[in-house]
């Protein structure tokens, strides 16, 4: 079947910059193609219904449809068994200690991503895991979570994770062989003290596993451990040596901070604490009379960019021009003076100086983890002479177990492969063989070592290389421990005991060191027995294990200082002549590549591009237009001798003269669902310019590629008589502080009021009481007293996409794969509309989440001839699946667009160990049926038989949706709209307070709360209308 492609043939941007310099009032636009009315956006427009979906008869489609559900959502609902786990695990409080058959228990653990945990309560269904949320005290995700840790119940039924130990070829083996051949490869090592021996990890910040690897070091003294990860912290390690002479462990308080200036960083998003960062923004943003400033230079739009107050666009080796010139305007002594600056980015840097000052101590500098050492010297300078230490930032002893530089570390051993010297390789997690720098080769020169054993979730590119392949198991599946960024222990439980026949590293090294009856229990107990400091050790422990965290681990303040004048560091290069810059980040939905097999990841539209299921090449669009690209175009990237094809993607905001790839595609042994999406720009990366450097060609293929992108789906515009897009329906509103201030209600005066008679369902206006947006709503006697309504806080989404797939896991939504999401029929019950508005270059950018909004004169009710969706007596827009007969008249007449059709019967169980998967407290939907937000119906169901058992009514906060408790930034609320007291209420009266197409009298119970900018008056010289 043919894929869809978004390709765009001729896209004018000049005559694009044209329209935009003459647009009277604020536009906001969501693609090119919308701001150019090409034909494509035409036909998005005119598409009331998805193409129609053909029988899934032919073999081909039946192995694709195959390929695709390895590793989704798309399974019935039905009980399994599970093995009961041997050692004590501890449910949380929020459920009975003893097991009720139907009620799930939580249980507080840790889901890790490069060395830095974030806190969860692990949901668990008669012994299965289904779903994880965030642990509120946690210090890292204060009850936030992000999709990959979200996801991880996806990757834990994965039937493509490792299963057995084989050997190289394939050849099926067992745990006892494997530790027979490596204890005697390491005995041959032990006259020579292990001078022959590597160990390779990931970053180590458990201090069981840090102990363990010392112990084996103790034994063969010569032996050495390395360290790598793609995305590592070697810039910020560098940057901190530089400034202090020492490394540290830096730690921000952004809830303290007044004005914060990001110099290349995405802090909310990325990093160690951002889900904490991200949520103490979000709060300072609430306050409007207190609201924080946020200033961000950056190459590629980023998540931090889009929610800032001011964003210039700067190609990567100009960042730190940008931190030289406010250091030189701060009196910070710098190495040298820079390249310069234009006047009006003189200007903005000179009014960001003014603003830093007068928020001394209050105020934050951050540069992000892939700029170079100088820019952070100087970022941590700045906060020194700005007297934010102790206050907005402060600095520890390092987190990791064995602080090293990655890159060194790799380097070394790659180079040690090649003359010979490594005789026993053990890699404990990771994949270089795929994503360390090309230039080392690393691959090759792994099957240089005489014994190489790798362990691991999945049979990778790694795996396929070394003699023994270990099966790792999950961190759902295992005891552990791992510190967060203020060092904080959480202790990690297993839920469920190993699907397959895996072990944890911290085993892993037990056996090497001839003590294979060891379990990680005993392991992770006999480190905090040594360290607890009690004689009551199993109170301790079991504390500690039931909360998740470990109290009083937290690293103290440490008191650095700076080393003198900075030393002179060589200033990146710049592009000469016809070169690009090209630039490497970290793939927002599969980060460095480990997450390629996880397919709600694959299917998450990405946050600013949209992008599912393929990286692109990401092009400013001054510089597309030089070089006559349009989105879709086949490029060929050449750099240093090497070159990929990628596919060009125009990203408004971009910095011209750089191009962005991101990690992590490419895959060839992912497994079934993330082999062959994308392409690798592993294969540029070198160790001496891991992020970015100049020197990128650009060569045009003539072919096209095509690409599933949701950035025009389910479009709300509408066609006017003449076939062109109808005037902006005031969807997203934004205003300034200012604005706010001068008419709190901005938001509300541009909704065109209807009559009251107006209306698309006249006969049954007086069914019920009309529900006011802003007072909340009445119910007809007879009915429960309970309302329930959702308030969305503009000021606070950053459009990450948490919420989406929190939804997919709590709510059994299937992933359709990339050929049906080009078709528009991706199957996500919230989508996350992003909006620009100002110029092509450097435009602002809000987002918009947007799911079913339960009107009440809902269009969709009218017209489904079987009654199958319907209005309880709470005001929910019900779904009755056993009904529906798949007329999708509800779908066509929905305004909103967010009704979904499940084209092809994704319920089949493809996979024994996704069957337990599901969430059984909801129906998993078959072919032909319509779906979409039910507002969580069936969490709404347990805190009402929680209620009536307790013998009162339900309290505000007792229900809370999948999204809701997702959000790091407390964006979504949800409550009953008839309790005054009740949060949602108090939001909906809130001057800001709104809701979309009100016009057509739908009176939805979704609202949203508009965005308010808090602009510099220096810098902000557009005047606004309001959207």
């Amino acid at each position: 079947m043919m894929i869809h492609s978004r390709k765009t043939d001729g896209l004018d941007l000049a005559s694009l910059r044209d329209r935009l310099a003459g647009q009277r009032g604020p536009r906001y636009w969501r693609s090119l193609e919308e701001l150019a009315e090409t034909e494509e956006f035409q036909s998005f427009l005119d598409r009331e219904f998805p193409h129609g979906a053909p029988e899934l008869v032919d073999a081909t489609s039946r192995r694709n449809f195959l390929k695709l559900m390895g590793a989704s959502l798309a399974l019935a609902g039905v009980s399994g068994c599970t093995h009961e786990a041997g050692e004590k695990i501890v449910p949380y409080v929020r459920a009975p200690e003893d097991l009720v058959p139907g009620k799930p228990l939580y249980y507080a653990t840790a889901i890790s991503r490069s060395g830095s945990p974030i806190g969860v309560l692990a949901e668990s269904h008669m012994g299965r895991p289904t779903m994880v949320e965030g642990n509120e005290k946690h210090p890292d995700s204060l009850g936030a979570i992000d999709y990959f840790a979200q996801a991880a119940v996806l990757t834990l039924y994965d039937p493509d994770r490792s299963q057995v130990v084989t050997r190289r070829g394939g050849q099926i083996s067992t745990w006892d062989a494997f530790l027979t051949a490596a204890v005697a490869a390491l005995e041959a090592q032990r006259p020579h003290k292990g001078r022959g021996v590597r160990i390779l990890t990931e970053t180590v910040t458990s201090r069981s596993l840090g102990r363990q690897i010392r112990a084996f070091l103790e034994e063969f003294p010569e032996a050495i451990w390395c360290q790598y990860e793609p995305a590592g912290r070697d810039s910020v390690r560098a940057g901190a040596r530089l400034a202090f002479g020492r490394d540290v462990a830096i730690r921000y308080h952004v809830a303290k901070a007044d004005v914060i200036f990001a110099l290349g960083s995405d802090f909310l998003a990325e990093g160690p604490g951002h889900l904490r960062s991200a949520r103490e923004f979000a709060a300072r943003r609430e306050t409007l009379d207190s609201m924080n400033r946020l200033y961000v230079v950056e190459t590629t739009p980023t998540i931090t960019g889009s929610m800032a107050d001011h964003r210039l666009a700067a190609a990567g080796h100009r960042i730190a021009d940008f931190a030289n010139f406010l250091a030189r305007e701060l009196e910070v002594k710098v190495a040298s003076p820079g390249g310069a600056l234009s006047e009006p980015e003189a200007h903005w840097v000179r009014a960001l100086a003014k603003d830093l000052r007068k928020s001394r101590g209050k105020a934050l500098v951050i540069a992000g983890e892939e700029q170079p050492p100088l820019v952070h010297a100087l970022a941590h300078a700045l906060n020194q002479v700005l007297g934010n230490v102790g206050t907005t930032v402060v600095y520890t002893e390092p987190v990791e177990e064995q602080p090293v530089n990655q890159t060194e570390s790799i380097r070394t051993l790659a180079n040690d492969l090649e003359a010979g010297k490594v005789d026993v390789l053990v890699v404990l997690g990771g994949n270089p063989a795929y994503d360390a720098p090309v230039d080392l080769n690393f691959g090759p020169r792994m099957g240089k070592a005489k014994f190489s054993a790798h362990l691991g979730l999945y049979e990778d590119e790694t795996a396929a290389l070394c003699h023994w392949h270990l099966p790792e198991t999950h961190e759902l599946e295992a005891w552990g421990d791992i510190r967060a960024s203020d060092g904080t222990v959480t202790i990690q439980q297993p839920l469920i005991a190993p699907l397959y026949d895996g072990r944890p590293a911290i085993e892993l090294v037990a056996g090497l060191l001839r003590r294979p009856d060891r379990s990680g229990y005993e392991i992770v107990r006999e480190t905090w027995k040594d360290q607890a400091g009690t004689a009551d050790f199993e109170t301790f422990w079991r504390t500690a294990v039931h909360d998740g965290v470990i109290e009083g681990t937290s690293l103290p303040p440490l008191a650095v200082s700076l080393s003198g004048e900075l030393a002179q560091l060589e200033s990146p290069r710049a592009p000469q002549g016809d070169e690009l810059e090209l630039v490497f980040r970290t793939d927002p939905t599969i980060w460095d590549g480990r997450y390629a097999n996880n397919g709600w990841l694959q299917e998450l539209p990405k946050p600013l591009t949209k992008m599912t299921w393929d990286n692109v090449a990401q092009f400013a669009p001054a510089a597309a237009e030089r070089l006559g690209l349009n989105n879709g175009d086949l490029v060929e990237l050449k750099y240093k001798g090497r070159s990929v094809e990628a596919p060009v993607w125009i990203s408004p905001g971009h910095a011209d003269r750089s191009v962005t790839v991101t990690l992590g595609y490419g895959r060839t042994r992912a497994g079934r669902v993330g082999n062959g999406a994308g392409f690798s720009a592993y294969r540029l990366r070198t160790s001496e310019a891991p992020w970015f450097d100049a020197g990128l060609e650009i060569r045009k293929t003539g072919r096209t590629f095509p690409l599933a992108n949701t950035e025009l789906h389910r479009n709300v515009l509408s066609l006017n008589e003449t076939g062109e897009a109808a005037e902006e329906r005031h969807l997203v509103r934004v205003g300034t502080i200012e604005e706010y201030h001068a008419e709190p209600h901005f938001a509300q005066h541009l909704e065109h009021s209807p009559k009251p008679k107006d209306s698309l369902y006249p006969e049954i206006l007086g069914s019920v009481d009309r529900l006011d947006v802003e007072q909340g709503a009445t119910m007809p006697e007879g009915g429960s007293g309970y309302a329930w309504g959702m308030a969305i806080n503009l000021n606070a989404c950053m459009g990450c996409g948490v919420c989406v797939v929190a939804c997919q896991a709590e709510n059994n939504i299937p992933i359709v794969g990339k050929e049906e999401v080009s078709q528009g029929r991706e199957m996500q019950w919230i989508d996350i509309d992003r909006y620009y508005h100002g110029d092509l270059d450097n435009p602002e950018v809000y987002h918009q989440p947007r799911t079913c909004m339960h009107c009440e004169n809902a269009p969709c009710e009218v017209v489904c001839p079987v009654a199958a969706t319907v209005h309880d007596d709470e005001g929910i827009n019900n779904m009755v699946y056993n009904r529906c007969v798949g007329t999708r008249y509800c779908g066509n007449n929905c305004p909103y667009k967010v009704r979904h059709f499940n084209f092809f019967h994704y319920s089949k169980p493809v996979a024994e160990s996704l069957v337990v998967l599901n969430n059984p407290d909801v129906t998993v939907r078959a072919r032909g049926v319509m779906e979409k937000c039910t507002f969580c119906i069936q969490r709404v169901n347990a805190a009402r038989s929680t209620a009536e058992i307790e013998g009162r009514p339900i309290r505000d906060g007792d229900v809370k949706t999948a999204c809701q408790t997702a959000c790091p930034t407390r964006a979504i609320v949800f409550g009953n709209v008839n309790d005054p007291d009740s949060q949602v209420s108090k939001l909906k009266a809130d001057p800001r307070n709104y809701g979309i197409l009100t016009e057509l009298n739908t009176r939805p119970r979704t609202t949203y709360l508009a965005k308010i900018r808090n602009p510099n008056p220096e810098i902000e010289t557009e005047s606004r209308d309001g959207v």
